[in-house]
């Protein structure tokens, strides 16, 4: 959990000389215990919300040959999944804005865990594509709407910590998931199914049930919080109140013209391609080195358990020295750094090393990304924005995939893909630089 400590630079207690201040001991305690209350299932949830969606390339490790899959067919299946997503982001957003977190994000839980099961029932291409699309608009609203609710309970200078904790389940999913994919794959024909079929049921089933706790434990305010008192609940209300944001939108239809906005969408859009291009490729890249399915899912594990530990400590990083986007900018390149360096090494180990400096970068960025938008966009502007926002960003996910199958059937190989993908990085990058000369405040 993340170390709620004092350690922040807390503008509103700060010294008088300007040097930065600890946070008095009931606030560290009223944060300290709503990180405690509100982290663990929540990262529980995202964990088996990327899973979800990832697991399908661990699963082609041997359904694409059972279903006749080319690796440009398996591509877009994995990508389309995305155009579901995006299409009902916001209006899955301000649903959650008008019905309250707990009951929507409990119903995004349930719903992708039922249709994830059914992926078993695919036979072919349409069908494939058909529930991959489908899985998206069940997912639809899930992290935009987590990272809105976790903006209502926390202050900026714990944000990047917090969403770092609750993202570190993005590259932790493959640390764990990995290695139960590869064992999973053990118990082809039992009960009649493929082992990747295994995969979906013993991944999907649980997605269902964390739902339904998600209800009875998240509240959708700090005021319904009653296990905290009612001291530290005001004191969580005027601290989040007091918090000073530039320039600020309130409203749904500013917010989506505002140049800010349209910024941050495209430096998501690019390090998203990145981050979905490696972690859907990854299994079949390392299967092309001969490993069996088991040692394929261990050995993609290890860019992951790096990519968890190096985003928590630039997470904490940023959060003391408050520079966001010059810490964004600096992990966007460096991503675009390791991903060159995977491809020009013809070594294995280069190449993971490689994949695991791109790993990083890219999950620190997303991580100290998501404190951006809420330095000035609240209420309705907030719920919407930080939606459209992810909707651009996340057709990463469809473009990324689709890039990397059909340069793998046109070239045999994944260099010219991850090349490419690469190229979208240095993207994310540059515009990520001119975040500077519209986000005055940090």
């Amino acid at each position: 959990m993340p170390q709620l400590d004092g350690r922040e630079t807390i503008p509103a207690h700060a010294a008088e000389n300007g040097a930065p201040a600890r946070a008095p001991e009931p606030e560290r305690q009223a944060f300290r215990k709503i990180a405690l209350r509100l982290l663990p299932v929540l990262m529980i949830a995202f964990f088996l919300n990327f899973l979800d969606r990832n697991n399908i390339g661990y699963a082609a490790l041997t359904m694409n040959k059972e279903l006749g899959l080319t690796a440009t067919q398996f591509g877009y299946g994995a990508g389309i999944f995305f155009l579901g997503y995006c299409f009902l982001e916001i209006p899955s957003n301000i649903a959650l804005y008008r019905f309250g977190a707990r009951i929507w994000i409990a119903r995004i839980m349930i719903t992708w865990g039922v249709i994830s099961t059914a992926t078993i029932f695919v036979k072919g291409p349409s069908s494939f594509y058909f529930l991959r699309f489908l899985l998206g608009v069940a997912e639809a609203g899930f992290f935009p709407g987590v990272a809105y609710y976790l903006g209502s309970w926390f202050p900026a200078e714990y944000r990047a910590r917090v969403l770092a904790w609750f993202l570190v389940a993005i590259p932790g999913s493959p640390v764990i998931g990995g290695p139960i994919s590869g064992l999973l794959f053990k118990l082809d024909g039992v009960a009649g199914l493929s082992g990747w079929k295994w995969l979906f049921v013993a991944e999907g089933i649980p997605s269902i049930l964390v739902g339904i706790t998600l209800y009875w434990i998240l509240r959708d305010t700090p005021e319904q919080a009653m296990w905290l008192s009612e001291q530290e609940r005001r004191l969580v209300l005027a601290r989040i109140a007091s918090e000073p944001r530039e320039q600020e939108r309130k409203t749904l239809g500013p917010a989506l013209k505002d140049i800010r906005v349209l910024i941050l969408s495209t430096v998501m859009l690019g390090f998203t391609i990145g981050s979905y291009a490696v972690t859907i490729w990854l299994p079949q890249i390392i299967k092309g080195s001969q490993f069996s399915n088991t040692q394929v899912g261990f050995l993609s594990a290890i860019p992951y358990l790096f990519a968890c530990a190096g985003s928590i400590f630039w997470a904490a990083k940023v959060d003391r020295s408050g520079k966001k986007i010059g810490n964004l900018t600096m992990a966007c390149l460096l991503s675009t750094i390791g991903l060159a360096l995977s491809i020009l090494s013809g070594s294995f180990l280069v190449s993971m090393i490689g994949m695991t400096v791109a790993l990083i970068g890219i999950t620190s960025a997303r991580a100290i990304f998501w404190t951006i938008p809420t330095r000035f966009l609240t209420g309705m502007a907030a719920a919407g924005g930080i939606a459209f926002i992810n909707s651009i960003g996340t057709l990463g996910g469809f473009i990324g995939p689709s890039i990397m199958g059909w340069l793998k059937d046109r070239t045999g190989s994944f260099s010219a893909g991850l090349l490419a993908v690469s190229g979208f990085l240095l993207l994310a990058t540059i515009f990520s630089v001119s975040l500077k000369f519209v986000v005055r405040k940090e």
